[in-house]
């Protein structure tokens, strides 16, 4: 007669799920012969695979490339087209070089800007060409030679109290 306990568990052997089923994988020929073919396709098709996304960001690459390429093109073959309407060449002739059309009146405008109050009771701007007898470059060369030669501005030193800050006191 058979009893309804299951026998005694040695804690040594106990199975868990994982060493069960590892257990009942059976390597056969085929299997390991299956496995070495598929390391040897990883093994021939792993460079080829990377050249091939290599190659793709590339052609990606240039394609984006071309893409702006053609938009300049476009955009240049719309100036073209702009400059090859005589309004236009005639309307930028006028606003860049100040150019007019025979019988037309040039207004320029030098200075717009309004009189200030000081100015108001200066002395006229005379016709006549006036000369001076200041010689420019020596003037230029004393200025020179003033700046580099004049002594340095005394540097504020720590111990001076600079108007507008306090120092704070250090107790031992």
């Amino acid at each position: 007669m058979r009893s309804n306990t299951p026998p005694p568990v040695d804690p040594d052997t106990v199975e868990t799920p994982v060493a069960g089923w590892l257990r009942g994988i059976r390597f056969s020929g085929f299997s390991l012969m299956m496995m070495g073919i598929l390391v040897m396709a990883v093994v021939v098709l792993a460079p080829s695979l990377r050249t091939y996304a290599e190659q793709r960001q590339e052609i990606n690459r240039l394609s984006a490339s071309v893409d702006d390429q053609r938009t300049e093109v476009d955009d240049l073959e719309i100036e073209r087209d702009r400059w090859d309407d005589r309004t236009f060449v005639t309307t930028q002739a006028r606003e860049r070089l100040s150019y007019v059309l025979p019988g037309d009146i040039s207004f320029l405008v030098i200075n717009d800007l309004p009189v200030a109050a000081g100015q108001a009771d200066a002395p006229p701007v005379s016709a006549e060409i006036q000369d001076t007898d200041i010689d420019w470059l020596d003037s230029m060369f004393a200025s020179v030679m003033t700046a580099g030669l004049a002594p340095e501005a005394a540097a504020p030193t720590s111990d001076a109290a600079v108007p507008g800050t306090t120092v704070p006191e250090v107790t031992p």
